[in-house]
């Protein structure tokens, strides 16, 4: 956010800016999210079986499928970010980034408390599943963090990326129960990738 709201001041591409932003975001959280997306695209669709997808999404090497989401996410989130900045400005633009991404990891604990265990033994596993009690103060928390952004978003382009968050977060752990029978961590990185640019999308498509 700091990066985005000093850099928008300046004369850089918007799409420059936004790259930067987007680099920042997977140094702090290590490309957690991101790894997520490329196994859960590798897993999903290079296996026939639930067995060999989760065998694909636990190997650590990256695939054809996995390459390609990286690059469009990247890609997308990266101009996303900086028309963000270009259209509502450094201080509410950035307002908006930091209710999309607490929204995105909000959407990403409530599916986790809602879906079945793909694997008991791995790692979304090991870390317990939030129980309602939990689910309940992420919302609250989340819902707090998007008030600033719903303040300076219109409302049909605030509702439009409401909708489609929620329909991506729906879509994706109704696929997961398809696919591999419930969430695995990647599952989980992978809707906060996808829910987030889902709701910039919507904020961004509506005038």
């Amino acid at each position: 956010a700091a990066i985005g709201f000093l850099l928008g001041f300046t004369s850089l591409p918007p799409l420059v800016v936004g790259l930067l932003m987007t680099a920042a975001l997977v140094a702090a959280t290590g490309a957690l999210h991101e790894d997520g997306l490329a196994d859960v695209t590798d897993g999903f669709f290079g296996g026939h079986t639930a067995e060999k997808r989760l065998d694909i999404m636990k190997d650590s090497r990256i695939g054809s499928f996995g390459a390609m989401a990286l690059i469009v996410a990247v890609g997308v989130r990266a101009a996303l970010l900086g028309e963000l900045l270009a259209r509502f400005g450094p201080g509410d633009g950035i307002l908006i980034f930091l209710g999309t991404e607490a929204l995105s990891r909000t959407l990403l604990v409530w599916q986790w408390s809602i879906l079945p265990s793909a694997r008991p033994g791995g790692l979304g596993a090991r870390f317990g599943k939030p129980d309602q009690k939990a689910a309940n103060q992420a919302t609250l928390l989340g819902a707090a963090c998007v008030v600033p952004a719903a303040l300076v978003v219109p409302v049909p382009a605030l509702l439009t990326g409401l909708l489609l968050a929620a329909l991506a977060a729906i879509g994706l752990g109704r696929l997961s129960v398809q696919k591999i029978g419930g969430f695995t961590g990647d599952v989980l990185g992978a809707i906060q990738q996808l829910t987030s640019l889902a709701f910039l999308i919507g904020c961004l498509a509506v005038p």
